[in-house]
């Protein structure tokens, strides 16, 4: 009934691209704020300005990983090093935290005009997933992780959330590391063999492979299905209504 292997106890969901549709929101927000540092850098380096890749730097480079991990490797891939600054220092700054605070700040502000959908068909699934007994966890590495459940009225579908805030305080590393799904596992006191990861993010479908779950269900919103299956899905769906 849920398309899933015999023994499962727990479900672990990424929410930016499964859940909610802000996924689409992040992409834009990595957009805007890449290219608006990237021109400055160019015209002061005296380089071509070669802007953000909304499809391929962003699987690539900073879907579904922690911000500071996500603009360092970004910069990265473009020769680019900066100090990592201050989760202080003003949005903007050119330090790693000043550009991924930049970055938030955009996001949260679609956040507060346009509010938060959730995918319909996730809904019913993780109500399908509820209703069979199975426990629930949202892991997400945004920052905004309760806002956004809020704001989509999703918030009492899960029973455990590993999110920024949690792997900071846990010092646990992000995806493609497993260990904020490992995490949410042991809160929902499920073995890693017997719970599925949900991941639209190339980064999360190989923290759920390398993490040992019995199960790792990749979501295409994007057209990327066999990168997905590249990167450890089990199984790729475009929703996951598709699994009921």
């Amino acid at each position: 009934m849920l398309g899933l292997p015999d023994g499962v106890t727990a479900c672990l969901f990424d929410m930016d691209g499964v859940i909610t549709q802000t996924a689409k929101v992040h992409d834009a927000a990595w957009k805007e704020m890449f290219d608006e540092f990237l021109r400055d850098w160019s015209a002061s380096h005296n380089q071509p300005f070669v802007p953000f890749d909304p499809v391929r730097d962003y699987d690539e480079y900073v879907d579904g990983k922690p911000r500071l991990e996500g603009t360092s490797s970004f910069l990265k891939s473009r020769g680019i090093e900066l100090p990592t600054g201050s989760q202080d220092d003003p949005p903007g700054t050119q330090t790693l935290w000043g550009l991924g605070n930049k970055k938030n700040e955009l996001v949260q502000h679609v956040i507060e005009r346009d509010g938060v959908q959730p995918y319909e068909g996730s809904v019913r699934y993780v109500e399908a997933v509820r209703a069979a007994g199975l426990r629930t966890a949202i892991v997400s590495s945004s920052a905004n992780t309760v806002a956004v459940l809020k704001a989509a009225g999703v918030e009492s579908l899960f029973e455990a959330r590993v999110d920024h805030q949690v792997a900071e305080e846990r010092k646990l590393h992000g995806k493609p590391a497993p260990d904020t799904f490992l995490e949410a596992a042991r809160m929902l006191g499920a073995e890693p063999a017997h719970a599925v990861v949900f991941e639209d993010a190339l980064a999360g479908v190989e923290a759920g492979r390398a993490g040992n779950f019995g199960f790792v269900v990749g979501v295409d919103r994007v057209g990327q299905a066999e990168q997905l299956r590249e990167h450890g899905a089990d199984v790729v769906v475009k929703d996951l209504s598709e699994l009921l």
